[in-house]
Parts: C-alpha cells; sequence; structure tokens
C-alpha cells in the first residue's frame, strides 16, 4: 500500500511539472495533458446518468468462490 501511494504522488507531481512547462511555452503538450481530465468528466457524467436513469450496474460473470467449491 505504501508503494501505491508513492506512485500515485510521483504520478501526480509528474503531471503538475508537465502542467507548468507547458504554461511557460510548450503549447504542445496542452493537448495531451487534457486527455486524462476529459475521459475523468466523461466518466463522472455517465455514472451521474446511469444512476439519474436507475440502471444498475453491470454485475460479476464470474464467482470464484462457488468455482473452487466444485472441485
Amino acid at each position: 500500500m505504501r508503494v501505491t501511494r508513492l506512485v500515485i504522488a510521483f504520478g501526480v507531481l509528474l503531471y503538475i511539472f508537465l502542467w507548468v512547462l507547458a504554461a511557460n511555452g510548450a503549447t504542445e503538450l496542452v493537448a495531451p495533458l487534457l486527455i486524462p481530465g476529459v475521459l475523468a468528466v466523461m466518466i463522472a457524467l455517465g455514472v451521474a446518468l446511469n444512476r439519474w436513469m436507475g440502471i444498475a450496474p453491470r454485475r460479476q460473470h464470474f464467482d470464484d468462490a462457488s468455482h473452487e467449491k466444485e472441485r
């Protein structure tokens, strides 16, 4: 769990650093840096729409516990 936090922190710092570079003249970085934010907004809106429409999330197709009991 500690490694996961370190990797996430490093990723966030790298993302911020790249935005600083883009703000200081590396304008070709702006489009690729916008992609994760746009995807996050699209996913959040899709989940909100599903909840508003009352659509239940997909159920898991596999049940590992029952599969192990058959053996």
